[in-house]
């Protein structure tokens, strides 16, 4: 590890391994993860445990996307010299971590964090909780904690979990009387959420309205062709609405010509601008920022052992440092320990 890192903000990020990164995570997190890494000690987790909460009925698909998701980590910039990629089921002492947090919370709570509510909503659960759902909140926790992280990107929709992160934390310092866990503070993207090409919802790929980074050409032209854009804009003459108008918001998040979007949407509002045209427009734009992304993620494909290694090198490292975490706050806690 160069010294330098020793001096630089902690981060820690990550993903579930429920399936391949798409535009969504693009514009919301990779990019700023890889600028990001130049400037802290930055972690990224393939948090396959966690995914395992409302995907316990199929282990493989978590276990086959932890490759995935880590083409995608390299595919789109993150340098393993830079950042540390590592596998959360790698790492015991989150586990232990997790459990002895559970102590200094409640069930009432988890109950009423906001982001854990909407999920449970959004997935139907009723009273049917997986136990291991709802205390996701306890288990990031441990994973932000035990790397010490000072910093972690999140949405908007996920701050009060960090919010219940820092609760934990102030509980455990106040019991042993000292500062050993710093506070988080939530890095929340100016873009936000990118919705779905069909405009009713976030981009998801359980929705099918996403756009995966390995997407072909062809894949690409298809979803910008159905995207969701003004429904009152029936003819070309017509006066059109650019917001809420999904083709011109992935304008905004994609379209680096600035000059050519705010034209674009000063034609469209007084009308005699067509859909298509704009549509054209976004699909030379994306077409641009995934070619290469494609490229490197099927060059990198063809050598699995190299990602592997990769893994195995990061989880090693995140093993060591979220290790002397666990021991440090387990003496501090006073708890019994037998020697090695």
């Amino acid at each position: 590890m160069p010294a330098t890192d020793e001096k630089r903000p902690i981060i820690l990020t990550g993903d579930r391994t429920t399936g391949p990164l798409h535009l969504g995570h693009y514009v919301g997190s990779l990019k700023n993860r890889v600028a990001l890494q130049h400037t802290h000690r930055q972690f990224l987790l393939l948090a396959d445990t966690q995914a395992l909460t409302d995907n316990a009925h199929d282990p493989e698909k978590v276990r086959r996307n932890v490759i995935e998701v880590a083409l995608d980590y390299l595919a789109v910039g993150i340098d393993p010299g830079l950042s540390t990629i590592c596998v959360q089921s790698g790492l015991p002492a989150l586990a232990e971590l997790s459990m002895l947090y559970l102590n200094f919370v409640t069930v009432a709570r988890l109950e009423r964090n906001p982001t854990i509510k909407d999920e449970i909503q959004a997935r139907g659960f009723g009273r049917d909780i997986p136990a291991g759902f709802l205390c996701y909140p306890v288990a990031q926790a441990a994973d932000i904690t035990a790397f010490k992280a000072q910093v972690v990107p999140v949405g908007e929709d996920q701050a009060p979990l960090i919010e219940q992160t820092n609760e934990i934390v102030r509980r455990i310092n106040r019991q042993i009387g000292r500062g050993l866990l710093p506070e988080a503070q939530a890095l929340i993207p100016a873009m936000g959420r990118l919705p779905g090409v069909d405009g009713t919802a976030k981009m998801s790929k359980s929705q099918g309205n996403a756009i995966p980074l390995s997407a072909s050409s062809e894949e690409i032209r298809d979803a910008v062709h159905r995207m969701y854009t003004d429904p009152h804009h029936l003819r070309v003459s017509d006066p059109g609405s650019v917001e809420g108008n999904v083709v011109f918001t992935y304008l905004d998040a994609f379209d680096e010509d600035r000059a050519t979007v705010e034209d674009l949407k000063s034609r469209y509002r007084r009308g005699g601008l067509g859909d298509m045209t704009v549509k054209r427009r976004l699909d030379e734009v994306l077409q641009a920022v995934l070619a290469p992304i494609r490229e490197r993620r099927a060059a990198l494909s063809q050598d699995p052992a190299f990602v592997l290694e990769i893994l195995r090198r990061g989880t090693r490292e995140a093993r060591e440092t979220t290790q002397e975490t666990l021991d440090e706050i387990r003496d501090a806690l006073g708890l019994f320990a037998l020697a090695a």
